[in-house]
């Protein structure tokens, strides 16, 4: 029993096979990438953060050739033009991390009340040893069932769709994070 039952319930009746809910896990993982992705296009200003990106892979090239060239003056400038750019690193870190705590607790809510859910939480997808390989499970079995490694459970599916539809998101609004 979750204390989501009462919106995951109609959600599951909804699913062409209620007894295996893939798609409305899908549809879950689904909204839940396209509100971060949202939210880091609002909050996230992209321009500046390039820019700042690109300072600093600038400084990065000048400190090498003044490490390289051993010239003490060069070092002493590169390094102060390094502490100049060190707030403006602590202002993107800020930008960056702002829709992950807005979006933390409001998941949190989400995946446990899924996890809460029998019909959710027991989903199992068999898979073909072809695409045990492909989806690259030996390197991340953790997010699959232990007992049967040609299954994918409920965390593996929901990990394997939010991360293809926030990947197909960020494409669709234009979202370059390097």
């Amino acid at each position: 029993m979750s204390y989501l039952d009462f919106i995951l319930n109609p959600l599951i009746s909804l699913d062409p096979n209620p007894s295996n809910p893939i798609f409305t896990i899908f549809i879950i993982a689904t909204l839940i990438a396209l509100f971060i992705v949202v939210l880091q296009k609002v909050l996230i200003d992209y321009d500046k953060m390039h820019e700042l990106q690109a300072e600093m892979k600038q400084l990065q090239a000048e400190m090498r050739a003044a490490n390289q060239s051993g010239d003490p003056k060069a070092l002493a400038k590169v390094q102060k033009k390094q502490a100049e750019l060190m707030p403006k690193n602590m202002e993107l870190m800020k930008m960056q991390m702002k829709p992950t705590f807005i979006t933390m607790i409001p998941i949190l809510i989400i995946y446990y009340g899924m996890i809460g859910n029998y019909a959710l939480s027991h989903v199992v997808i068999n898979i073909t040893a072809s695409q045990y390989y492909l989806l690259l499970i030996p390197i991340w079995n953790i997010f699959w069932t232990q007992s049967n490694p040609l299954t994918i459970n409920f965390f593996g599916w929901y990990i394997l769709a939010s991360f293809a539809m926030s990947f197909l998101f960020r494409r669709i609004f234009n979202i370059q994070t390097m």
